[in-house]
Parts: C-alpha cells; structure tokens; sequence
C-alpha cells in the first residue's frame, strides 16, 4: 500500500493534477454542457437517439483500426530506436488499418439505409448522417495512427495538449450544430467529433514527417501481425460486443416502453461515464503496467488489496455524496424534465462500484495477455448483461437497466474472483497465470 501511495504522490498527482487533469476535467466538462444543451434544445427523446448512434459509431471506429492502437503503441515503443522493425511496425499498421477503414467506409455509406433502420427505430430517417459519419471515418483512423506513433514515442504531452483542443473544438461544433440544427445537429456533431481532432494532430505531427518514408507496402510483416492480433482481438470483443448490446438494450425500451425512459437511461449512463474517468484514468496509470511489470502472486495480491485500501473507501465516499446530491445533478447537468432519473442512481452506483472491484482485477488479463480468459468472461459479461437487462426492464420498466448492470457485474465479479481465487486468497508461492 505504501508503494501505491508513493506513486500516487510523486507520479500519478504530478500527471493527474498537471495536463492530465486538465485534459479529464475538460473531457467532463464538455460532456456535461453538450448533455445540458441536448437537454434544453432536444429533451430525453433526442439523447435515446444520439446514444444509439454514439454506440454505433463507436463499434465502427473500433473495427476501421481492427484495435490495433495498444499493440502498436508498445512495439513503436520497443523498437523505436531499430529502424528495420520500427518500418515494419508502423508500415503493417498503417495498411492494416488503411484497407479496414476503408472497407467500413464504404459499407457504412452505400448501406447507410440499412443502418439507419437498425439504430434508429420506427420513422427516424438519418440515414445522411451515417453517410457523413462514412465520409470523416478515415480521419479518426489516421488521427488514432498518429496518436500511437506520438505515444509510442512517449509524447504524452503532445497527446494530451491534442486531447484537450480537440475536446474545445468539438464542444464548440456540438453547441452550435445543436443550437442551430437541434437533434440534427446534435447527430452530425457524434459523426464527426472524433474525426474533427485530425486537424489538431496534424500539427502535432508535422516534426515527425520523416516516419512517412518507413511505410511501405514491402515493410509489411505478417510476424507482426501474428503479434498484434492478441491485442487486437481483445480490444476489438469489447470494442464492439458492449456498444451493440447498449443499442440492443436502449432500442428494446423505446420499442417497449418509450423514447423518454430509453432517453432518462442514457442520461444516466452518461453520468456514470464523467465519474468514473477519474477512476479509469488512475487504474489506466498505475495498475496496468505495474500489473504488467511484477511477475508473482504475492506482488499481484499487494498490489490488489493495497489498491482497494486506498482508492476504493474515497470512491465509495464519492459515490455516497454523488448519491445524496442527485437531484441538483440531475438538475444541472440535464434539466426538470429529466427528474425520473433520480430513481436510477442507487443501482447504477452500487453497478459502478462492482465493476470497479472487478475490473482492478481484471486488469491482469491484459498485463499478461491471458487471451481466453479475457475473450470467455467479456463474452459472459455482455451476454449476462443483455439477458438480466431485459428481463428486469419487464419487471420494473427501464429501472430493470441498472438493476441489471448491477446484476450482471456482481456476476462477472464472481468469475473473476473464481479465476484469481488461489492468486488472492491462496498460497503465495507460485507464479501468477
């Protein structure tokens, strides 16, 4: 524990609390006055739809890079002082992605009907947004191949400088496509948000044009593909699997219930994601590579436990204050219209809070690439999920939602305890697998 908190003091508060925290604040920020403004110029009708296509476009996105980005960031990393192999790297990358990106290019535009008449329910036509989305999306891959170049070279300052203007510039778009065009407005804004930031990186960039000459077709390694694949397998399940059960599960309320109580789930959904990047930003500094880097059961267990010491009771107090503070939440960052989603807060924190348990644990899954345990409880994890969500929402209305994120998560916790039970509470003298 006292390791933890000597990092935390002398590395993830100088990062946290410098560009970093700008960086998260910003990123809530943002999130919060676009929900403001959905709420006062669209209502909760309008977010159900913005949040299908969020979702959407999410999956797209994470496809168009095949989940490439954390494999190439850590072999840039590795050979970024071996030109031969540094080519290689970025040269399969980049053509990888190049020929994926481009097929869901044309597949999202030429099929955008079709799309359109999955993720948007009944009469809703927004069939030229998908086909905007279609237009911009090679610019979100460049921009994400640009990203894991600058991160592999460790140019986190770089990174984050981009993040934050890029977070102003889409919030600013977003508020007037939204002021100016309402929920169409508020559509276009998702489609082309994360493309938007290429025009940061290019600048951000342009000191590193001499890496445009290591891609080349020839550079292409299939040994490197074989590599990257564990990575990009794994981030890819999650990447997609989890946005499509969230459309599944918002789409089955409009359908069953209404558009305004798939509209208060997705509000709360969305508060949920601005408290938790605090959470997720400290585990994604520290847990994984320290998980990554110690190689024994007794060190994983300290590391574990002295995590749990010493965050977890200053999250559970944030979540007891979030808790009792609701109404003004609700109130500030939505508006009146949106009061039923007080009722929902009890089960998404208490969801919130296992999924935090499990997923410190769970960590160790890709600290050391345990490709079928990860593949087989995210599987579980999203399966649970949709099957304890629609069955709730027939008991208890869209309250079901986050009963059944609570549900499942107590579910995927007990698998992972199950996997890691001898490494956390048994003999602390062989190896951690």
């Amino acid at each position: 524990m006292k390791k933890l908190l000597a990092y935390i003091n002398s590395e993830v508060l100088v990062k946290i609390t410098s560009l970093k925290t700008v960086s998260v604040l910003v990123k809530i920020i943002s999130g919060i006055l676009t929900s403001k403004a959905i709420a006062v110029f669209i209502g909760a009708e309008g977010l159900a739809l913005i949040g299908n296509l969020r979702n959407f476009t999410s999956s797209i996105q994470s496809i168009s890079i095949l989940g490439l980005y954390n494999g190439a960031v850590k072999y840039i990393a590795d050979f970024k002082e071996d030109v031969l192999k540094l080519a290689k790297v970025i040269s399969t990358v980049f053509y990888l992605g190049f020929v994926a990106t481009i097929l869901m290019a044309f597949l999202c535009y030429f099929f955008a009907g079709h799309i359109n008449d999955l993720i948007f329910p009944d009469y809703n036509d927004y069939t030229y947004v998908i086909r905007i989305f279609a237009i911009v999306l090679p610019f979100y891959a460049l921009n994400m191949f640009s990203f894991s170049i600058m991160n592999g070279f460790a140019k986190y300052k770089n990174l984050i400088v981009i993040n934050i203007i890029g977070q102003i510039l889409g919030l600013s778009i977003a508020l007037i496509l939204i002021y100016q065009k309402r929920i169409d407005g508020a559509l276009i804004s998702v489609a082309i948000a994360e493309a938007l930031i290429f025009l940061i990186t290019l600048v951000g960039i342009i000191n590193r044009r001499s890496l445009s000459n290591l891609i080349q077709v020839k550079q292409i390694s299939f040994g490197f593909i074989k590599k990257l694949s564990p990575y990009s397998i794994m981030a890819l399940f999650s990447a997609i699997i989890l946005p499509l059960v969230f459309i599944a599960i918002r789409s089955y309320i409009i359908e069953n219930i209404s558009y305004k109580d798939a509209g208060f789930w997705e509000a709360m959904t969305r508060i949920s994601k601005y408290y938790l990047m605090l959470v997720t930003s400290l585990m994604t500094l520290y847990i994984l590579p320290r998980f990554a880097e110690i190689d024994t059961v007794k060190e994983f267990r300290k590391e574990v436990f002295s995590f749990y010491k010493a965050i977890i009771p200053i999250f559970v107090l944030g979540l007891a204050i979030i808790y009792l503070l609701r109404s003004f939440i609700v109130a500030f960052v939505f508006s009146e219209e949106f009061e039923p989603v007080e009722d929902l807060f009890i089960w998404q924190l208490l969801g919130d809070l296992v999924k935090v348990l499990s997923t410190v644990i769970a960590y160790q899954f890709l600290a050391k690439k345990m490709f079928w345990h990860y593949i087989v409880t995210e599987a579980f994890l999203v399966i649970i999920l949709y099957v304890t969500s629609i069955y709730f929402i027939k008991l208890f209305g869209v309250e079901g939602a986050v009963i059944g994120h609570l549900v499942s998560y107590l579910m995927y916790f007990g698998m992972i305890l199950l996997i890691f039970g001898s490494s956390l509470f048994g003999v602390v003298n062989e190896k951690v697998e």
